[in-house]
């Protein structure tokens, strides 16, 4: 029996590589040979720290804290750890499981309960046991094994949505300061045109009392006085709700916001450049689908393996002993193996259903991951065209800001000279002030444009930013246990 024992494991372990189901491959996808609207001036830095181009310290600084503090960073690190324990759980069963026990017990027997008990001299009598076990299932057509590569794409996956997570945290807490920086700007803009605003309402006034003007003109010059006094408070409202926004961001209570450089100080970043089949591999969501997929496509080969036998060995070692004292002598030793196979012969189609629940959950990871793929490429074709379209739509802009600057400053001299009536100057000025405040927001436009091109994009840069929450998190423990001695 030890002989036929012997050579039926290394055939086992042969058969053992038999797997079930469809082995997975990448399917064939439609992707474009160039983008839509490709950028002449696009350069290979998409794996770089893009936010330094910015040139603020301040913003790198935020977003160090952000990659360190944000707790939607900490959830999807802690669901990383969720999936790297079920990985292991899952790929034990690959493994034989060893255990150790002993035993102690006393007990009493009846002695009335049969005949040939009845002349027991001592009923009472102690069991001590110990032994080791084994148990081992053979995955002889590949279960386990697909489970275990469904458990191992599942944790991949959910390594990708948390680097999806850092690059939408990135993107998020640069945009903000960016348009917190706009709304700064924009505040200085309603605060100089409201000084100049009550300059002139003081003037008017006095030449209301001296009979020069009329009380129309006046009532027109403290109308415009207070509607751009109107516009502050509003800006100011914006400027504490993006602080509260972006202090959530920096995993913070709502607060201030330290600032950097102005606006018009940053530095507009490169257009990162790549080929549209790059994207596959850059973009932590599309990596994130195609693991899903893999994921599901191993649950196929899962649920197959049901309609073969399963094949366990089982074997136990030990001592069992009514004496302590003779529990590790030769007699009191034991052991056993045995072997078990369970073929499933009718179960009213379960294992139908689970087959065909598996292959339309495959189904669906892979539309979703097609899905995935035409929407990522939308989201690269918007961002090019919308950083191509917002610099040609600023520049625009400032031309007609400098044009109603000199209208301005023209109707005044006229208003001065009593060739027009003051309304022409009221409208030239209240077009000046709306372009001012739109040129400004264009301008805020221009980099958030930037912003969410790499976000669109992708690239290594997200696994360096990933690497900072790592060494955070290490830095952190470090103070923790330092804290602790």
């Amino acid at each position: 029996m030890r002989r036929a024992l012997v050579l039926c494991v290394p055939c086992v372990l042969a058969l053992s590589g038999c797997l079930l189901g469809p082995d997975y491959s990448r399917p064939p996808l439609d992707v474009p040979a160039t983008y839509r609207f490709p950028d002449n001036y696009a350069a290979d830095i998409a794996n770089t720290e893009w936010w330094k181009q910015f040139d603020d310290p301040v913003l790198d600084d935020l977003i160090t804290t952000a990659l360190a503090n944000n707790n939607d960073v900490k959830i999807a690190a802690a669901r990383v750890d969720q999936f790297l324990g079920q990985f292991v759980t899952t790929r034990a069963a690959l493994f034989p499981q060893v255990g150790a026990g002993f035993d102690a017990g006393r007990e009493r027997i009846s002695t009335s309960s049969s005949p040939l008990l009845a002349n027991v001299q001592n009923p009472v009598f102690n069991t001590y046991t110990a032994a080791l076990s084994a148990s081992w299932e053979i995955d002889l057509f590949g279960r386990n094994r697909r489970l275990t590569e469904s458990a191992r794409a599942s944790l991949l996956s959910t390594e990708e949505a948390k680097r999806g997570t850092v690059l939408t945290l990135v993107s998020s807490v640069a945009s903000s300061y960016i348009n917190l920086r706009s709304l700064d700007r924009q505040l200085e803009i309603a605060k100089a045109t409201t000084a100049s605003r009550a300059e002139s309402v003081h003037v008017f006034e006095l030449r209301f009392k001296g009979g020069e003007v009329s009380q129309m003109e006046l009532a027109q010059s403290q109308s415009e006085y207070e509607a751009s006094r109107a516009v502050i408070p509003q800006i100011e409202a914006q400027i504490a709700q993006q602080e509260d926004a972006l202090s959530v961001l920096l995993g913070r209570n709502p607060g201030d916001i330290l600032r950097g450089r102005a606006l018009a100080e940053l530095a507009a970043p490169a257009v990162p450049a790549g080929l549209p089949s790059d994207l596959l591999e850059r973009r932590p969501d599309l990596r994130q689908a195609e693991q899903d997929l893999v994921a599901a496509n191993a649950q196929i080969g899962a649920a197959k393996a049901l309609y073969f036998p399963q094949i366990s060995l089982t074997g136990l070692f030990g001592t069992q002993s009514g004496q302590f004292s003779k529990l590790f002598t030769g007699p009191a030793r034991v052991w056993s193996f045995a072997g078990s196979v369970a073929q499933p012969i009718f179960e009213g189609g379960a294992i139908v259903g689970q087959v065909k629940q598996a292959e339309a959950v495959q189904q669906q990871a892979l539309y979703a991951y097609r899905k995935a793929i035409q929407v990522a490429f939308q989201e690269v074709n918007d961002a090019l065209i919308s950083s191509q379209k917002v610099r040609e739509q600023f520049d625009v802009q400032g031309r007609q800001v400098e044009a109603l600057a000199t209208y301005a400053h023209l109707a005044r001299l006229r208003y001065e000279g009593g060739y027009t009536s003051y309304i022409e100057v009221l409208d030239a000025e209240r077009s000046l002030f709306n372009a001012q405040l739109t040129q400004t927001q264009t301008q805020a436009g221009v980099l958030v444009s930037y912003v969410n091109l790499y976000k669109a994009m992708g690239g290594g840069w997200v696994v360096t930013a990933e690497s900072m929450t790592t060494q955070a998190a290490q830095h952190g423990g470090d103070a923790a246990a330092q804290g602790a001695k």
